[in-house]
């Protein structure tokens, strides 16, 4: 019979963060530049470079909470990182698509993935007890925080990144 647990089902996490991501690098540094107060001017360097790095953390918080188990710091974290992608599915998906009545890059993963998954994940996490309620209060508003401070952060630092030139088709740096 088949079991949902949030052992082997917090690996969809990566992977919808990696769709999400995704739509958003290929359609919002474009879009930024018109967007006005819903999101400020971004390059496809930086925006990229940030996404990546975030991309890359959904993994490392998802491995390190399967291998480390209920209860643990990972768990957590990583539980923090899934409640910051669903409310990044309100604030700005859902909430900038209807102010400028134009889809927002990235909402569409974020409604047809990120919600339906992310809340399924947060539900088998406390079904599966791998968190606690008292223990998530506490971690999760820390988790969202550092993830949404860290954005500007990553933005300049991919700002920074050298930029590569194509000379006679051939790629430097």
């Amino acid at each position: 019979m088949f079991e949902l647990s949030f052992l082997y089902f917090q690996w969809l996490f990566p992977i919808v963060v990696t769709l999400h991501n995704l739509e958003e690098a290929i359609w919002l540094p474009a879009w930024s530049q018109t967007a006005g107060k819903w999101h400020a001017k971004v390059g496809k360097r930086e925006f990229r470079f940030a996404v990546l790095v975030l991309t890359v953390l959904a993994y490392g918080l998802t491995y390190l909470s399967w291998s480390n188990g209920p209860e643990s710091v990972w768990s957590y974290l990583n539980c923090g990182y899934i409640l910051a992608m669903l409310l990044n599915v309100f604030l700005p998906h859902v909430a900038a698509t209807i102010a400028l009545r134009q889809p927002c890059p990235g909402v569409w993963t974020a409604v047809a993935c990120n919600l339906p998954i992310n809340s399924l994940l947060l539900y088998l996490a406390f079904h599966d007890q791998w968190i606690t309620g008292m223990t998530f209060l506490i971690f999760a508003p820390f988790t969202v925080a550092g993830i949404a401070l860290s954005i500007p952060l990553l933005f300049f630092v991919g700002k920074q990144l050298p930029t590569c030139k194509r000379r006679n088709s051939s790629r430097s740096c």
